[in-house]
C-alpha cells in the first residue's frame, strides 16, 4: 500500500521528492488544490470516498495511510 500511495503522491504533486516523511508542512508542492487532487485519485486508486472530516485530516503521509487503512478494514 505504501507504494501505491506514494506513486500517487508522487504523480499529483509532481515530485519524485515526496516520501512517508513528507507532510503539508514540509513539501512545498502539496497546496489546497493538490490536496483535493490528491484525494481524487486515492478515491479513484482504492474506490472509495472520503467524508470532508477525513479529507481534512489527511495532512501527511502517515495520515492518508491511516485513513486508507481504516477505511479499507
Amino acid at each position: 500500500m505504501d507504494e501505491k500511495i506514494l506513486e500517487i503522491m508522487r504523480s499529483v504533486f509532481g515530485t519524485q521528492d515526496v516520501t512517508t516523511q513528507s507532510s503539508q508542512t514540509n513539501c512545498d508542492k502539496w497546496d489546497s488544490l493538490r490536496h483535493l487532487n490528491l484525494i481524487v485519485e486515492l478515491e479513484d486508486a482504492f474506490e472509495l470516498e472520503f467524508e470532508p472530516e477525513e479529507i481534512a485530516e489527511m495532512k501527511s503521509f502517515d495520515a492518508v495511510k491511516a485513513c486508507l487503512e481504516k477505511k479499507l478494514s
